[in-house]
């Protein structure tokens, strides 16, 4: 399979392993994973006030290689799928994007709202376990920032985000149309997901944050899955995999945010690309 970028890829043995998702995700009822959704917003709610305060290594990890792999994005009509509080989705638009943000918690998308240059985004209150509300190929570049550990259907996610996205060579970047130097973007059928390792998992760490008021300790609640179940849920749904790397912390990190301390060499991130191509 080929990969764009040139990057080594690094494989991690105990995660990258034959899907099976009956091993580790049991189907459940729906009233039951009702009431995991309503958990997992809730702690969301809870979180949004403090979130951007959090000092999180991870979102420190992430931020810089997913701007990275989104390159230039002026003139792109894109999609920031479970947007929080807006990080993603407000440097977007500064870059020239046209952005839509959509999140399942009312309370992170009230704090991104207040913030400086949240007029330019459109913001919308939308579950990422149901179909999106957006006609097909209506986006440029679709991209999601550690989101993946609350999916529980990852089938349904990465066929929606496919859906969605614009093929790539109908958006000016590859052939016809404007050149990508001329627009400004281009449009390249892209989607861009960062999650949380899922090595993370095996040290007991997950989503959690203090609550400042209660002090009580809040897991919103994740799902163990591993890169073998993203990949093969994008591949079900026919995107092709540009780009694949895993990430750590070293100690110049950890001195910034000295959290990571206790997970230097030990992977907290993966970034993946995949575009959607005109077959």
């Amino acid at each position: 399979m080929p990969f764009n970028g040139g990057s080594q890829i690094r494989v991690w043995i105990p995660l990258v392993i034959p899907s099976r998702s009956s091993d580790h995700v049991p189907p459940v009822p729906d009233k039951t994973h009702h009431d995991q959704l309503a958990q997992t917003r809730t702690g969301y709610d809870q979180w949004a006030p403090v979130y951007d305060c959090d000092a999180n290594p991870l979102q420190a990890l992430e931020q810089p290689r997913v701007r990275a792999l989104l390159g230039d994005v002026r003139n792109q009509r894109i999609l920031d799928m479970g947007c929080g509080t807006g990080r993603h989705a407000l440097w977007l638009a500064t870059q020239g994007a046209q952005v839509t943000a959509i999140d399942f918690s009312q309370g992170m998308l009230d704090q991104a709202r207040n913030k400086q240059g949240a007029d330019a985004v459109t913001w919308q209150v939308h579950d990422l376990h149901e179909p999106l509300p957006f006609d097909d190929n209506t986006f440029d570049t679709v991209v999601s920032g550690l989101v993946l550990e609350h999916i529980r259907n990852l089938d349904l996610f990465f066929s929606e985000a496919k859906r969605v996205l614009i093929p790539k060579n109908k958006s000016g970047g590859e052939s016809g149309g404007e050149s990508a130097d001329e627009s400004g973007g281009g449009g390249d059928g892209q989607l861009v997901v960062s999650a949380m390792h899922p090595a993370l998992f095996l040290r007991g760490t997950q989503a959690r944050f203090t609550d400042p008021t209660t002090g009580q300790l809040i897991t919103p609640g994740s799902l163990p899955h591993s890169i073998s179940d993203f990949l093969n849920a994008a591949l079900k749904a026919n995107l092709h995999l540009t780009h694949i790397s895993e990430h750590q912390p070293d100690q110049f990190f950890a001195n910034q945010f000295p959290r990571a301390e206790k997970y230097i060499g030990w992977p907290m991130l993966v970034v993946m690309g995949f575009e959607k191509q005109n077959r």
